[in-house]
């Protein structure tokens, strides 16, 4: 059974909608069955989250959860592209959620009105129930609790971040890989950056381009195409360049070293 209860056969509708994923055979039938399957957690529907959750409804992902804590502002129009301005004031996976459904109706989509914490995560949204969880959040605390527990959980996560012209993307496949993450990265202990969108400005397509990234090496993750464990892209906009960074495991890392 799919997502929505109904048997494991497209029907006529679902064929024409994915027609262009049912076209190549790196995807077809099969590959398309497989991500309407997929449980997806999305965690931050600012500038990031709302191109993963547009592109993943789309493509038929079977379940999104969308976790955000704030509501629509008026200065989220530059660049959250599932809001409009009759959505000021109002809770941002309400408006995202309502978007989505009328986008893609074979798909379910669930809400949390909350940060990312220990207690949501341990709760209501367990990371064990999804195959990937989509780090779109904007502060390294959370990032880290995310990066964490998925560890423990053995789930993949896919995070980005973007300032001003430059963007960048990190995937960790826990699921296969145990040695590097986040951590070894980043230490949990550091600090904030100082700099933020809110004190330093963004271009918003450069967090369309990094959202949109993020959405295919979800795809990718969950069809089996994905063997970048832990390898940064990085993305300046304002040269039009792209740059892979390659990272190493840190031996004694308080996430992955044990």
């Amino acid at each position: 059974m799919n997502i929505k209860g109904k048997p494991d056969q497209l029907s006529h509708e679902q064929f024409m909608r994915y027609s262009r994923h049912l076209l190549m055979d790196d995807i077809g039938e099969a590959g398309q069955q497989k991500l309407s399957h997929a449980r997806v957690l999305i965690v931050g529907l600012g500038g990031l989250g709302c191109p993963v959750a547009l592109y993943l409804a789309a493509a038929g992902v079977g379940h999104l959860s969308l976790c955000d804590p704030d509501r629509v502002e008026l200065s989220n129009l530059q660049r959250q592209v599932l809001y409009r301005e009759t959505d000021c004031e109002q809770f941002k996976v309400d408006c995202a959620a309502r978007e989505l459904r009328a986008l893609n109706p074979h798909i379910s989509v669930s809400t949390y009105r909350s940060e990312i914490s220990d207690a949501l995560i341990e709760g209501k949204a367990s990371v064990e129930g999804y195959d990937i969880v989509v780090d779109c959040t904007d502060n390294l605390a959370a990032r880290q609790l995310i990066n964490a527990r998925c560890h423990e959980k053995r789930i993949a996560v896919v995070s980005a971040s973007a300032l001003g012209w430059e963007g960048q993307l990190i995937a960790f496949d826990f699921a296969r890989h145990q040695r590097l993450c986040l951590n070894c990265i980043v230490d949990r202990d550091a600090a904030e950056p100082l700099q933020n969108c809110s004190n330093a400005g963004v271009v918003g397509p450069v967090l369309g381009a990094m959202g949109s990234l993020q959405a295919t090496t979800v795809i990718r993750i969950l069809l089996g195409y994905f063997d970048q464990h832990g390898e940064m892209q990085r993305y300046d906009g304002k040269a039009g360049r792209w740059l892979a960074l390659k990272a190493s495991a840190v031996d004694g890392c308080a996430v992955c070293g044990g």
